[in-house]
């Protein structure tokens, strides 16, 4: 499928419709400093086996969306402390995007599945904009607790500086996926390093990264507002998460009202292989509580 570009306000954003057409619409919404292509082909045919015409894109800053420029410097520390000054963007300004996104698609509600950092966006956007998400999926994410923000060790190894050249960052990519990753379900080197390579073609920003980071470390816990989802939510983590605790994911579920939680022994920070046809029957099953059929493209409400 050939990449697209949206305009949305000043973003423009790329992505993938996948289509098929008739498919309810599904928005994928995925992590930090991560790109579309990490929603991996495979799964996201499994989504469309399960009657969804599933929609990926870049974030803001993540490969071929819009980089930032001007406003204040990544500052971690500071927004380690909370100090909002220092954030370029809030998540909201991404969840935003991403409702702008449906606007550009003219689709009126969508599934919409987070994973990680896209998982508080979702949140956001089942707060914000609750009449255009039709059921929720959050995935290794959390509520934006101070206690459950990521654990230092595995995100000093996300936010450090990459390599320029292309093959050593390709290696350090594997690296870092490989810390991060399942250890029940060890992922294969060759297929790392190929997804590595392509995230390197489209266009890596550390400081977009970083851009995205200080968005999630100054961003209001969401417990609170997380009562008032009136969206079908499941709420989906791995035993073994290096980086997101599974108590975070856990807190997510206890404040949603009636969301279910289901939690995969040895699952790490990534989505195995392995379990891609049990996540996608169980987003499906979750896409079900949300009652009759979610309309098709239409007017944007």
């Amino acid at each position: 499928m050939a990449e697209s570009f949206a305009q949305i306000g000043p973003i423009e954003l790329c992505f993938e419709d996948l289509g098929p057409a008739d498919g309810e619409p599904l928005l994928l919404v995925m992590g930090l400093g991560m790109q579309l292509i990490h929603w991996q082909d495979g799964f996201c045919e499994l989504l469309r086996e399960r009657g969804f015409r599933v929609i990926r894109f870049d974030n803001r800053d993540a490969g071929r969306s819009s980089k930032i420029s001007g406003g204040p410097r990544p500052n971690i520390a500071r927004a380690l402390v909370g100090d909002r000054r220092v954030a370029a963007y809030s998540l909201s300004d991404m969840a935003r995007d991403a409702v702008g996104l449906l606007d550009h698609l003219e689709i009126e509600r969508a599934h919409v599945v987070g994973a990680s950092m896209g998982g508080m966006i979702a949140q956001l956007m089942a707060i914000e904009h609750r009449r255009r998400v039709a059921s929720l999926c959050s995935i290794m994410s959390s509520a934006g607790r101070r206690r459950d923000l990521p654990r230092l060790r595995a995100l000093g190894a996300l936010l450090a500086r990459p390599p320029r050249d292309r093959e050593r960052f390709v290696e350090h990519m594997v690296k870092v996926f490989r810390m991060i990753g399942s250890p029940a379900y060890p992922p294969d080197p060759e297929r790392l390093r190929e997804l590595a390579g392509r995230a390197y073609d489209r266009g890596f920003s550390s400081a977009g990264t970083a851009r995205q980071l200080v968005a999630i470390l100054t961003a209001p816990a969401r417990v609170r507002a997380l009562r008032t989802v009136e969206a079908p939510t499941l709420v989906i983590h791995g035993s073994a998460d290096p980086l997101v605790r599974p108590r975070a994911g856990r807190a997510v579920a206890v404040a949603v009202p009636a969301a279910r939680y289901l939690e995969f022994a040895g699952m790490g920070h990534d989505l195995p292989e392995p379990l891609w046809p049990e996540l996608a029957d169980q987003i499906a099953a979750n896409a079900r509580r949300a009652g009759p059929r979610v309309g098709l493209s239409s007017a944007a409400a």
